[in-house]
């Protein structure tokens, strides 16, 4: 058993991750200052052109973020005012933000508690309740598939859209089929703490949809098809040269650094089933073929106790997402009230995010086990 409380054990450690490959991103960035062409360009378009077959579809746009990804998904799906879209309320803000910054009205479905992601009956639920719901965000929670079969039948008896919000889950896989290359169209982050991260921010719109594409790349510029020529209103999203240039070279490890968070989430099972902490680790569906593990989310009695404790003894948490998003304040106006989705809101009060990053060593993984263990016995 280690012992030592003098360990370090960050939650994520993307220094070690950059000096792996220090010389292939500084030899990337150069040629990058060397073009002098820092917005979009052939770098970009490269990228787009090895992440859209990566995730399963014919089309890649790339974007300036995540969230942006999610808002150019809506306005190319014609969402505004007067519209509903239906989506979780334990996620990232930037979810139903994105709704409310096409006009529309956010309307939430609670989640399971096994793999956080959207619950099928709740789902069905809402889009009986609601005739004005236009489009489904389907979000795939800390890198873990959605069940997609049975909400995309409901959206095709509905006729509507399903967005994925894959911006957790970049080559995560349902029933062997790719986050993102599922629904009408995929949204993902390149935020520096995803597995694919940047040193920055970036984001992807994929699609097997030719015509969608190419309204997303126009609305990422404006609404411009032609340089000063604009048939729609759109948005300032470009990605930049240099963040496509990290993110070629760091696409090159990603299935190695998935793999080795997955083998560290089997480390992380068998660790606390062994200690017999009164946690919950994750454990993926039998549909989810393939979990990337962007966080791997622990459920623990007297969470924020133990997350203090875990600080004291070095180790890097986090918590994922301590007040859902019906109950935010910004969003009050739709009337939810406590216990409206109690699976989402046991899950504020449960959820705990350990390191799972594959830089971890299992000595690491163990001290960790340990250290929790220790927490449940002093208490």
């Amino acid at each position: 058993m280690v012992t030592s409380q003098h360990r370090q054990v960050p939650l994520l450690d993307l220094p070690a991750q950059y000096r792996h490959i220090r010389e292939e991103i500084l030899k990337a960035i150069g040629c990058v200052l060397d073009s002098q062409r820092f917005v979009l360009g052939e770098e970009v378009e490269k990228l787009e052109a090895e992440l859209a077959p990566y995730c399963g579809c014919a089309h890649a746009v790339g974007c300036a973020s995540g969230s942006d990804a999610l808002l150019l998904a809506l306005m190319a799906l014609d969402v505004g005012p007067g519209d509903e879209v239906l989506t979780a309320p334990f996620t990232f803000f930037a979810t139903a933000g994105s709704i409310s910054q096409v006009g529309a009205t956010p309307v939430f479905a609670d989640v399971e508690d096994g793999t956080f992601n959207l619950d099928i009956r709740q789902a069905a639920e809402a889009l009986k309740a609601h005739p004005k719901i236009r489009a489904m965000i389907v979000v795939h929670l800390f890198g873990g598939c959605a069940d997609m079969q049975p909400l995309l039948e409901m959206a095709r008896e509905r006729g509507i859209p399903v967005i994925e919000d894959a911006a957790q889950s970049i080559g995560a896989e349902y029933k062997g089929l790719r986050a993102g290359g599922m629904g009408r169209i995929g949204c993902f982050s390149f935020y520096p703490t995803k597995n694919l991260g940047g040193y920055g921010d970036g984001g992807l719109v994929t699609t097997n949809d030719a015509e969608l594409a190419a309204k997303a790349a126009a609305l990422r510029s404006h609404g411009s098809t032609t340089k000063y020529i604009h048939p729609w209103i759109g948005v300032n999203s470009h990605m930049d040269a240099i963040q496509a240039a990290v993110l070629r070279v760091k696409l090159r490890y990603l299935d190695r650094w998935s793999d080795g968070r997955a083998r560290n989430s089997e480390l992380y099972r068998a660790g606390l089933a062994r200690a017999g902490a009164p946690v919950i680790a994750p454990t993926p569906a039998e549909y989810q073929t393939r979990h990337i593990y962007n966080q791997f989310v622990i459920r623990a009695p007297r969470r924020d106790e133990l997350q203090a404790y875990l600080k004291q003894q070095g180790v890097g948490t986090e918590v994922y997402y301590p007040l859902p998003l019906h109950l935010q304040p910004c969003y009050a106006f739709l009337g939810r009230n406590p216990g409206d989705f109690p699976v989402s809101e046991q899950l504020a009060g449960e959820a705990l995010a350990l390191p799972v990053h594959s830089e971890l060593a299992p000595e690491d993984i163990e001290y960790v086990c340990d250290a929790i263990t220790r927490f449940y016995r002093e208490i």
